[in-house]
């Protein structure tokens, strides 16, 4: 029997026991919360295509209007034992509802989760057993999560949401000892792996929720995401085939062979030369500045219009709705070309030889052009994540912890993978060089497979205009495309089968090892200050990694990886009481990527121009093909000031600030406070407000700044 049902069963017997007739202690609260948006904006996501600019949202529009109640029951069991339960009914009529998940009601292990809490207890003894689905807290960092680490996390609203209501309860077996002479508590703990909750990171892409990261995008999103970016990748290949079988590139002869053997010509060698597409109908004829017309505005017009010149019916279309090229309006001429300060797909991938797109295309018109799919391969939810941690005081007044976590990482990564379309079989990639095939034609040489040491020296020394193309082979050694890169010369050698690109959201097992400390003294100046800190070392976690030299042939799986990475993750701060009851706190927060990759490099396109083709660990939360996928830093610091005070006849409400400044330029301020009007009732106000550098964690959240108030009446 898996783990889970073990402790769901034994809670279940546990609630089931005979124990005659005991009291059910009952409490709760009822409560809405009702936000609007402060500024008017697009968020991320939201566009439906490259030329959308419409604000998503007006300043004063609203956010959200969520009412909630909140059950809480707990009863005896046994002598020292108890069961409690937490209900959440909660429903938000502004939240989006996409394919994929429903922001508005109950989700299954979310923050709307109807069973927050189900758990029995027992204690005796110095000996703490509790079993069910619960939240345990090992972190308590103003802000953000640092130890705070056996429940995941709903991001449904940032950090916005208190870590109580954000944190994701997961059914676990606790257990802990009291040691004897209070040398400290032990802690056992097996829980259940499960994932943090990120809007836009699923199959859907949550288009029009108000927190999706540049990042999520990145990969879902429908305009920048690579997810819809690579068939619409197929498409344009599919253009260019069916263009090149129809001899549009052989003098209008027709060319079986399609774009294989134009392995020589690569996308910045078409998009830098100058084409002449009119002189003979059906035709695309090489040209001058004076004869033709820039080749990365004929790039666009078959991109946006596939080969139909009305612009309105072919199937292979991009209708400019994913960012294949950088466009301002629905003109043929309404685009650039920068390979150097690269915003688009195709500025990502120069160097993408031709007969890649044959690799891409598929066979008829329409053809079987590369798909994509999103695949949640994610462990086993009873494959329990194992915890230990120490808790103690010196006599010297030092309180500290170590704390140990083997699970599986709640953060989510994205694996690229290739597979045949019909079987799906994982396919193999090769990179393959150019050969000369006569008449001043190249085509991709089976018997080769290049590394990435080759390409990058083939671009950026004396040998710059040599050429790569991806092929892709099953294990039956057939080779996918709308044309056979054989020739026919080995039969059987071709699958007609498409291709598909996978994007397979999985989770690593990593070590968690980290502790905390905070020690009070007195000083003359500050009075009472607590300084406190929290520690965390993370083995085998996952980092975004770009290969421009790989990604700039088009080689996607590889270009685009998920790697390790070691963490080491440390926060420390102090607390003091001023003014009576005014506390601060300060603290300084710093990630360090102990695995980081910048390896700088310049290659060279067919035309000649410089580029970029580093290496480097890429910033997940910002890293979007609009910002050239923007690279992080190795060292990331953040430094946060929070005051808390209680005002009011009898201190009846209580007002809150924190202010994190993440090194880049970017901000977020939280204000928010609370008043009682009666025992019962308590009015909510709160203001949440980012600004700064768009591609910083906090700056691309400035169109979803909003307020936000609110009603609690409690019950019990």
């Amino acid at each position: 029997m898996h783990k889970k049902a073990l402790i769901h069963c034994a809670v279940l017997i546990a609630l089931g026991a005979p124990h005659g007739a005991l009291a059910i202690d009952f409490s709760g609260y009822l409560k809405n919360e009702t936000s609007v948006f402060s500024r008017s904006g697009q968020v991320t996501g939201a566009a439906g295509n490259m030329l959308d600019q419409r604000d998503s949202h007006s300043a004063g529009d609203v956010l959200k209007f969520e009412n909630s109640a909140r059950l809480f029951l707990t009863g005896d069991l046994a002598k020292n034992a108890i069961w409690h339960a937490d209900l959440n009914f909660i429903y938000d009529t502004e939240a989006i509802k996409s394919d994929s998940f429903d922001y508005r009601g109950h989700e299954l292990y979310s923050q709307h989760d109807y069973l927050r809490e189900l758990y029995a207890e027992w204690a005796d003894g110095g000996w703490l057993v509790k079993l069910g689905k619960q939240q345990l807290v090992w972190g308590r960092a103003d802000g953000i999560k640092l130890l705070d680490i056996i429940n995941p996390t709903d991001f449904r609203e940032l950090n916005q949401n208190t870590f109580e209501d954000s944190r994701i309860p997961v059914w676990m077996a606790r257990v802990e000892r009291e040691l004897d002479d209070n040398k400290g508590n032990l802690q056992f703990v097996a829980s259940q792996s499960a994932v943090n909750r990120i809007p836009g990171l699923n199959r859907s892409g949550d288009a029009g929720h108000p927190f999706i990261m540049k990042g999520v995008d990145a990969i879902s999103g429908q305009v920048n995401g690579f997810l819809n970016i690579t068939p619409a990748l197929g498409g344009t290949a599919q253009s260019f085939n069916n263009a090149a079988q129809g001899g549009a590139f052989t003098g209008g002869m027709p060319n079986p062979a399609g774009l294989v053997p134009f392995a020589g010509l690569t996308v910045d060698g078409f998009a830098s030369g100058f084409w002449d597409p009119q002189s003979s109908p059906g035709e695309i004829l090489p040209a001058t500045p004076e004869t033709g017309v820039p080749g990365f505005m004929l790039l666009n017009n078959i991109a946006q219009c596939g080969l139909d010149p009305t612009c309105t019916s072919d199937p292979n279309a991009n209708e400019f709705v994913t960012n294949l090229v950088p466009v301002t309006g629905t003109g043929f001429t309404d685009t650039s070309w920068d390979p150097t300060d690269r915003t688009s797909a195709f500025e990502h991938m120069p160097n993408a030889s031709f007969a890649t797109f044959n690799t891409f295309a598929g066979a008829g018109f329409t053809g079987n052009s590369v798909r994509s799919a999103y695949v949640n391969d994610r462990p086993n939810a009873e494959d329990a994540n194992i915890g230990l941690r120490f808790n103690t005081m010196t006599r010297g007044g030092l309180g500290y912890s170590l704390n140990y976590l083997y699970n599986y990482d709640p953060n989510p990564h994205i694996d690229l993978s290739w597979h045949d379309g019909v079987t799906g079989e994982a396919l193999t990639v090769q990179r393959a060089a150019s050969m000369d095939i006569g008449g001043g034609a190249l085509a991709p040489d089976l018997t080769t497979d290049r590394s990435r040491a080759e390409i990058q020296r083939d671009l950026s020394g004396p040998n710059a205009g040599d050429t790569t193309s991806l092929l892709l082979r099953n294990a039956a050694g057939q080779y996918y495309g709308a044309a056979d890169p054989t020739f026919g010369m080995a039969p059987g050698a071709h699958n007609t089968n498409p291709v598909e690109l996978r994007f397979n959201e999985r989770q690593q097992r990593i070590h968690n090892i980290g502790g905390s400390f905070d020690y009070a003294l007195d000083t003359a100046a500050l009075g009472p200050v607590v300084l406190r800190g929290e520690l965390l070392y993370q083995k085998d976690t996952r980092q975004p990694v770009v290969d421009n030299v790989l990604l700039g042939i088009g080689d996607l799986s590889n270009g685009l990886t998920m790697q390790k990475a070691d963490m080491f993750k440390y926060v420390l701060g102090a607390d003091i009481t001023v003014m009576t009851n005014l506390l601060i706190s300060g603290q300084f927060i710093q990630f360090r990527n102990l695995d980081h990759v910048n390896e700088s490099a310049t290659c060279t396109t067919q035309a000649g121009i410089e580029f970029d083709c580093s290496r480097y660990t890429a910033k997940f939360a910002t890293m979007n093909p609009s910002n050239g996928l923007k690279a992080a830093r190795k060292n990331k610091e953040f430094y946060s000031l929070f005051f808390s005070k209680p005002f009011g006849p009898s201190q009846r409400g209580r007002w809150n600030n924190i202010t994190i400044y993440e090194e880049g330029g970017g901000w977020w301020n939280r204000f928010d406070l609370d008043w009682s009007f009666t025992s019962n009732l308590v009015g909510l106000a709160e203001w949440n407000h980012y600004w700064g550098d768009d591609d910083t964690t906090f700056g691309q959240f400035k169109k979803s700044s909003n307020v936000q108030v609110g009603l609690q009446y409690f019950f019990w």
